[in-house]
């Protein structure tokens, strides 16, 4: 199996700490596929500072595929991180640094060498969205997070091109949850994840809903806890379902939220999304 996370990237700065970490919804994805013992790709904007060059280089040390990446002169993307009891808490950023005047434009040349991967995950972060049609159209599966700042207008515009969705619905009730992702389904996405934070999370494939309880840890920082989530249920579901095509759904999605769950776990035990920090 290979995948490719394509979209934003940027440093996690810890002020109380003065300490900046690699993370982005989209890179997250390719170094937690990478750490669960998969092939992957990044496709992502980096800026010329010391930020950006500190992520490149984590990914090759990672041995993580950045050959497609663009570089552009000013600032990488940043976000500015405090933690309130071991939970992340935004303070601030850049507005994806460089990303956001040069964003990802998928060229024949980056589709035919998206084509090679089982899976490109994206996310709403990387100002992309005018490029969801070319990653469906070029027949590769394509999962996507929408975080918390999802509307439904941008719901039903996105989700015809996105196979799996993703969504942060901890401020929702589970009842508000099922419908939710009953009506992201229905705009287009066969498989719908509500993560909920401490609730666990919910998947809905349009004819079931399905449950996860998180496994419980003293978190050290749950940065990237939604994505190790997502990155490992999405694998172990993608595998299992190549390795034995007459599994019954139902085990199979249960079995890769637990999977999920167990990875999850594990990255709340890290400082940062994946570790890797520097002094700013």
């Amino acid at each position: 199996m290979k995948v490719i996370g394509i979209g934003d990237n940027v440093v996690d700065k810890y002020v109380y700490k003065k300490t900046m970490y690699p993370g982005g919804n989209a890179l997250n994805f390719s170094v937690y596929a990478k750490q669960l013992g998969v092939e992957s790709a990044y496709l992502g904007v980096f800026g010329n500072d010391r930020a950006a060059e500190h992520i490149i280089t984590t990914l090759k040390s990672l041995e993580i595929d950045i050959s497609h990446c663009r570089q552009h002169e000013g600032e990488n993307g940043f976000a500015a991180v405090d933690l309130v009891d071991g939970d992340r808490v935004f303070i601030g950023g850049n507005g994806g640094g460089v990303q956001s005047d040069h964003p990802v434009v998928l060229s024949a040349e980056d589709l035919a060498y998206i084509k090679s991967f089982d899976i490109a995950h994206s996310s709403i972060y990387s100002e992309m969205d005018s490029e969801l049609q070319k990653l469906k159209d070029s027949g590769i599966l394509v999962s996507y997070d929408f975080s918390s700042d999802y509307t439904d207008a941008l719901l039903e515009r996105n989700c015809q091109h996105i196979d799996i969705s993703l969504l942060s619905c901890g401020q929702l009730a589970d009842e508000e949850v099922k419908n939710l992702l009953k009506r992201v389904h229905s705009f287009g996405s066969q498989l719908v994840l509500g993560t909920m934070g401490s609730r666990g999370s919910m998947i809905y494939d349009g004819q079931s809903f399905y449950r996860q309880e998180p496994h419980f840890v003293q978190p050290v920082d749950t940065l990237g806890a939604g994505d190790s989530f997502f990155t490992a249920f999405i694998l172990h579901y993608l595998s299992e379902k190549k390795a034995n095509p007459d599994v019954q759904e139902a085990v199979l999605l249960k079995n890769s939220l637990e999977e999920g769950a167990k990875f999850a776990a594990q990255t709340c035990l890290v400082d940062g999304a994946f570790g890797f920090g520097i002094p700013f």
